[in-house]
């Protein structure tokens, strides 16, 4: 995504590490660039606003529950993989495999 302008970070970079700049797990002369960044793109503070509000909505919703540690393992395991731009299996990973069915 970008928004057809010009800026000293690109949209794509912005967007591709939201949830790190959401987290605050970004060192601060990165978290200072997307907030400049912001500051300048109606369309990625908007993307900002949505992502902040669900994770907002999923932590008062979800926030008391405890996630088994497999398949928080699991999920962890498929953000890697997007994050280091390997392919990601299309079958769902955190369901554990089926044994095949006898006829």
């Amino acid at each position: 995504m970008s928004c057809g302008e010009p800026h000293e970070t690109d949209c794509g970079e912005v967007l591709d590490h939201l949830y790190e700049f959401l987290d605050s797990e970004m060192p601060d002369v990165d978290r200072d660039k997307f907030q400049h960044h912001f500051e300048e793109c109606s369309p990625c503070l908007e993307k900002y606003g949505l992502e902040q509000a669900v994770k907002k909505l999923v932590k008062r919703c979800c926030g008391h529950d405890d996630v088994p540690a497999d398949l928080r393992a699991k999920v962890m395991g498929r953000i890697d993989l997007i994050r280091s731009g390997q392919t990601v299996p299309e079958h769902d990973v955190t369901k554990a495999p089926t044994a095949p069915q006898e006829s």
